[in-house]
């Protein structure tokens, strides 16, 4: 018998892509759009967001027997709100120069629907262990799509990723930039980033057309 039973593993993998928070649920976008110029960002973005749901959903679970009905959304927030302080304190204090980047985003982490979502959805009625897997499942999804998008953005955009030169020097004339190529700007404003998510979404209902009539 493995670590997970097949009920358990559905929580992982259902998010990944058949109900990508992102691409299918449509929420947590915002971020999607804002930070993903950048490939470190969009990764970085990505484990501040699993540490949140991940270690927030098993809190919520275990005390989803004491939390009044009348104030669990303030109990929520309290939550995601210590968490969201922890990862900006640590970003603060190892990542300075990407804290100040990622700026406000940060903190938005708080009122993320996703995150409030699987708050309401998942962990008020499971237990600690299915409540963890269904935050690290959901948080999975909703990076992959922030980490493509940032591959797509800087590399099409500034010719890097991570930082490092992948396709030559632009000021040299190397590698692609010694054939004519030039990066494309416009992948580094927002605007792209919601052209280069509605491919992602055409792609993935255009293969799996179930997605189409289900929603």
């Amino acid at each position: 018998m493995g670590l997970l039973s097949k009920k358990d593993a559905v929580l992982i993998t259902d998010p990944l892509l058949d109900n990508n928070p992102i691409t299918i649920q449509v929420l947590g976008i915002c971020s999607a759009l804002a930070i993903t110029a950048e490939l470190k960002a969009s990764i970085v973005m990505a484990v501040s967001v699993m540490f949140v749901l991940g270690l927030g959903n098993v809190v919520i679970s275990l005390m989803r027997n004491i939390i009044p009905s009348k104030i669990r959304i303030i109990v929520q927030l309290v939550v995601v709100a210590t968490l969201v302080i922890i990862v900006d304190l640590v970003l603060k204090a190892f990542a300075y120069e990407l804290s100040k980047t990622l700026s406000v985003f940060v903190g938005l982490i708080i009122t993320n629907c996703i995150i409030m979502g699987r708050f309401e959805a998942f962990a008020l009625g499971n237990g600690p262990w299915r409540s963890f897997l269904d935050g690290i499942g959901n948080a999975v999804g909703y990076g992959l799509i922030l980490v493509a998008v940032g591959f797509f953005r800087e590399l099409l955009g500034s010719g890097t990723l991570l930082g490092f030169k992948v396709l030559g020097d632009p000021i040299e004339k190397t590698g692609l930039y010694a054939i004519g190529y030039e990066n494309n700007g416009f992948m580094l404003l927002s605007p792209m980033a919601l052209i280069v998510v509605g491919i992602i979404i055409w792609v993935q209902r255009t293969k799996n057309k179930s997605l189409i009539e289900e929603n």
